[in-house]
């Protein structure tokens, strides 16, 4: 058990740095060749905050631990609406960019609807991941070409936020970008396997399905890079990118690493089980739809609003040790959900309707 500990540490520890090395050095090796700051946030960024979970999911299905792969997305993109917006929100309030709501957030749900449909049968196909990765690819082609046909005014926006010019000193030598962005692949790689065996050796120590620890521990360390890149954001002021780092990664979450383990997994395709259709799938789609009003109340996700997300995840994840442990007390727990946090979050949702009339 301790060495899965120092595995599982080390895994994480080499995710979080190879992120960061493989975004540092592609951002820089693109500002190099003379792309645009904003067409390499929106690409390079964006892509780069999701190299963990696609790690992790891919190493996961040739492993043959398909259920950590389904249960990593999953997992990662509830971590990612309920606590990193929540987080950040508390920190300071989070202006929603009015393209997020409209360009982003039907992509976002529409994504998790073509993951529900796919998974209808309990596998996703050979097939059906090529379809999830050509739309990646079509969405990302869609984000550069709309990056470059952006006005000025809102490219020089977007710049304020990230290293503008030519990179300078050692750093801005194209062999160093390059060994950079191989050095991160490699860290990813080996991080990805370390963390997805110590997360196995845990779920059978502690009793708990290898479906339960993907959607908890295994989510939570690999969405660690969007954690630090929105909450740095927030620190800074830098709203928009706080709530655009989330929103961009949840839908390369599912397209890619979803898309690139049903590619993985061959002509058997990835199953997905019978209890995240019928229960974890639900509440990703909730978390993407409950963003909806709280982005459209005035276009600011509040501090009390970040509080009931981060409660709610809570909530989620107490319900998933109850529900693997069998434990007694999970009827009068699931009572209490129904009868009290639902009628709160649709009372939460009736005020910010309200508000966001007042504020018309």
């Amino acid at each position: 058990m301790l060495s899965a500990i120092f595995f599982f540490v080390a895994g994480l520890a080499l995710l979080v740095v190879g992120a960061n090395a493989l975004v540092s050095g592609a951002s820089k090796l693109a500002l190099s060749f003379g792309l645009s700051p904003l067409v390499v946030g929106l690409t390079v960024v964006a892509f780069g905050t999701s190299a963990p979970e696609m790690a992790v999911s891919t190493g996961a299905v040739l492993a043959g631990q398909g259920d950590v792969a389904v249960g990593n997305v999953i997992g990662s993109n509830i971590f990612n609406i309920l606590v990193i917006l929540g987080l950040s929100a508390v920190i300071v309030p989070l202006a929603v960019h009015v393209q997020v709501i409209r360009q982003e957030m039907p992509i976002m749900i529409g994504s998790a609807l073509l993951f529900m449909a796919f998974s209808l049968d309990g596998v996703i196909t050979f097939l059906e991941g090529a379809i999830m990765l050509a739309l990646l690819v079509a969405y990302t082609a869609f984000l550069v070409i709309q990056a470059r046909r952006a006005p000025a005014q809102a490219a020089a926006d977007y710049e304020a936020e990230l290293p503008a010019g030519r990179p300078q000193g050692w750093m801005g030598k194209w062999y160093v970008q390059v060994w950079f962005v191989i050095a991160g692949l490699m860290m990813l790689v080996q991080g990805a396997e370390w963390l997805v065996e110590s997360a196995v050796t845990f779920a059978r120590a502690l009793g708990l399905s290898e479906l339960i620890i993907g959607l908890t521990i295994v989510a939570a360390g690999t969405s660690l890079p969007e954690v630090a890149a929105s909450l740095a954001a927030a620190f800074k002021g830098e709203r928009d990118m706080a709530v655009g780092n989330v929103v961009g990664s949840c839908v390369f979450n599912i397209l890619g690493c979803v898309g690139l383990g049903g590619l993985a997994a061959g002509i058997d395709g990835l199953p997905v089980a019978t209890s995240v259709l019928n229960f974890d799938l639900w509440v990703m789609l909730a978390a993407f739809i409950a963003c909806l009003p709280v982005f459209l109340s005035g276009r600011e996700i509040a501090r009390w609003e970040g509080g009931v997300f981060v409660g709610y995840y809570v909530a989620y994840v107490a319900y998933l040790i109850l529900s693997a442990q069998e434990h007694s007390v999970l009827p009068a727990y699931s009572s209490v959900m129904l009868s009290f946090v639902l009628p709160i979050t649709i009372i939460t949702l009736v005020v910010v309707s309200i508000r966001q009339t007042k504020t018309q």
